[in-house]
């Protein structure tokens, strides 16, 4: 058992009252997320969504994107806790962010009555896209003479 305000019980306690502000009207899946970067600093978010469904955003990008622009980097940790019998992973649209702007961190999954899995980004998204493709597929255009 952890000890009382543990830093990552403290982030966990973050992500739970960042689900209570989502705004989820449509699904009723309220998500809270809370990362912590290098320098020790928490940032939260919660879902929103809106009747055209595909405009709403989930809890980790809220907060990663929130952190970004407000000049957190180095990801550490990243809390995602849902009112569910067991923990909910990261949709697809946010594994690919967190791999963008949080691959080294560890993504901790809570639910409800403290059921909890832990798993670290690059486990979450083995085979990932990123600037590495895009570069290896202009570089090979570069290179093709028939191009």
């Amino acid at each position: 058992m952890t000890p009382p305000n543990d830093p990552l019980d403290l982030l966990v306690e973050a992500a739970w009252t960042a689900r209570d502000a989502a705004i989820c009207t449509y699904s009723g899946f309220a998500v809270g997320a809370a990362l912590r970067d290098a320098k020790g600093k928490t940032w939260t978010g919660a879902n929103v969504e809106n009747a055209s469904y595909t405009l709403g955003l989930c809890a980790e990008r809220v907060a990663i994107f929130h952190a970004l622009t407000h000049g957190g980097r180095d990801f550490t940790h990243v809390v995602v806790a849902t009112d569910t019998p067991t923990p909910t992973s990261p949709c697809g649209a946010c594994r690919q962010i967190l791999w963008e702007f949080a691959r080294n961190a560890t993504v901790v999954m809570v639910a409800r009555g403290g059921v909890t899995a832990t798993i670290t980004v690059a486990e979450l998204v083995p085979l990932a896209f990123d600037a590495g493709a895009l570069d290896a597929a202009r570089t090979a255009v570069r290179n093709d003479p028939d191009a």
